[in-house]
């Protein structure tokens, strides 16, 4: 006969059993993981919600095929809570941050999650577990697709779209720390902001159609995508990249960035610790930071999605999951 599952073994998390609108999400009561070999139980202090959280909720169908029930979230913030077999690089209390098994479910929304080691680093000194929890995803999207797949160096032209989000406004200074001359896209009313950032030229996307503004760019981020992707192409200087942080599909310009003597690629963000550790030590020099937009408790992550999905916010949504020790 099974045992009950007692108290300490168990965990609140927020579930879906079927696709469908933010309403979908509840919170239930489930079993506490336990870290296998090389990884390690993290107690989830913050979870940053993204595009990806509520695409997901809406298909009912994570893009590695997993269906409800399930939990989301990637982005998590915390403290080790205990470490698996033959894990050297934490200990229990260490405050650490990451996105932990991406594209894969990680279960970011509970109170508890389990992941290899290596699919995090440690906290950045000085920043608190909400703004930690804000960071993996989008500033890992920012610095792979900016740094390892464009290969941006001093001088280079970078066009960002959607500056003022997520991924954008992380993107903006990235590429400033890499001695870019950056232009954001975003409505006027983020400009004065965006400069602040690190943006030397703005483009309000309401009123100006950016491929009649733009030219000679070296590298386009695009988070747009549909007909942005042939704008952004023609933007572009020859051999210039255009970096598509969206999920392909059969409408990606690849011929016609042949045709015009650049390239265009598709990107999907890693789990990537020396990445973490790159961005880490941008924000301990005073070099990027990351704008929280508003933050909901756990129970509340249906609200954190509607605002989501009004595609209207400046930074990231976090959900709050358990106390920081470090905020009162």
């Amino acid at each position: 006969m099974s045992q009950p599952v007692t108290a300490s073994f168990t965990m609140r998390a927020v579930s879906q059993d079927r696709a469908g609108a933010p309403d979908v999400l509840k919170v239930i009561e489930t079993r506490r993981p336990e870290p296998g070999r090389g990884e390690i139980l993290v107690r989830v202090h913050a979870a940053g919600v993204n595009p990806a959280d509520w695409k997901t909720r809406e298909r009912g169908v994570f893009a590695t095929g997993a269906t409800p029930p399930f939990t989301l979230g990637f982005d998590v913030a915390g403290a080790v809570e205990a470490v698996g077999a033959g894990v050297t690089l934490y200990q229990p209390g260490d405050e650490v941050f990451g996105m932990p098994r991406f594209p894969h479910p990680a279960g970011a929304y509970a109170e508890y999650v389990t992941a290899p080691a290596r699919h995090f680093a440690p906290r950045p000194r000085g920043l608190d577990a909400i703004q930690a929890g804000a960071l993996p995803l989008a500033s890992l999207t920012a610095w792979q697709a900016l740094v390892d797949t464009a290969h941006v160096q001093p001088g280079h032209r970078v066009l960002i779209h959607a500056a003022a989000g997520g991924v954008g406004h992380l993107a903006v200074q990235i590429a400033k720390a890499r001695g870019a001359y950056v232009i954001a896209t975003a409505s006027a009313a983020k400009h004065d902001l965006l400069r602040t950032l690190g943006a030397d030229e703005l483009i309000d996307y309401r009123t100006h159609d950016v491929a009649d503004t733009v030219r000679d760019v070296d590298v386009v981020i695009d988070s747009i995508g549909g007909p942005n992707w042939a704008r952004s192409l023609r933007t572009l200087r020859k051999g210039g990249t255009l970096v598509s942080i969206l999920p392909f599909d059969d409408t990606f310009p690849t011929q016609q960035a042949e045709a015009a003597g650049v390239r265009a690629v598709f990107m999907l963000v890693e789990p990537d610790q020396q990445g973490l550790r790159e961005i880490s030590a941008l924000i301990e020099n005073g070099r990027l930071q990351v704008l929280v937009d508003a933050t909901f408790p756990l129970e509340r992550a249906a609200q954190a999605h509607e605002l989501g999905e009004t595609g209207h916010t400046t930074g990231k949504i976090v959900l709050t999951v358990a106390s920081d020790p470090e905020r009162p």
